[in-house]
């Protein structure tokens, strides 16, 4: 994503739980709520699950760009992500893994360094502002 590119999001309740929400970014259109547990009916993935999601996304795209921008032959990436809280502490753990029976050690390696470089996961770990009005 370019610096100076602003993506808009709206998030608008929809009544159909307590929590429950229409999201609209970029053309799509995605449903949000709570787990029951937590109040709502589970008609979408709570916040926690599109921002662990995000980053597996980001994370994938990110080996996949990099194994076509050096012509390697990367069958496919998967990528598992879990989330939570210790100690007050937001823990991400990553597992990724690279599909290629034609991939070298060397050429794993480096899609698996590249997958800590993905944009999202810079953001999270950068500075960060945010300005509510």
């Amino acid at each position: 994503m370019s610096e100076n590119k602003k993506i808009t999001a709206q998030v608008t309740e929809t009544g159909e739980s307590d929590f429950a929400v229409s999201m609209n970014v970029s053309g799509h259109t995605i449903k949000g709520d709570e787990p029951e547990d937590a109040g709502g009916k589970n008609l979408g993935p709570a916040p926690y699950d599109l921002l662990t999601v995000a980053l597996g996304e980001c994370t994938a795209m990110t080996v996949r760009w990099y194994a076509l921008k050096e012509a390697w032959p990367l069958d496919k990436v998967a990528v598992k992500v879990t989330f939570q809280i210790i100690d007050k502490v937001a823990v991400f753990e990553k597992q990724i893994t690279v599909y290629g029976d034609k991939l070298t050690e060397d050429q794993r390696q480096k899609l698996i360094d590249v997958a800590a470089k993905c944009p999202v996961q810079r953001t999270l770990e950068g500075k960060i502002e945010i300005k509510t009005v």
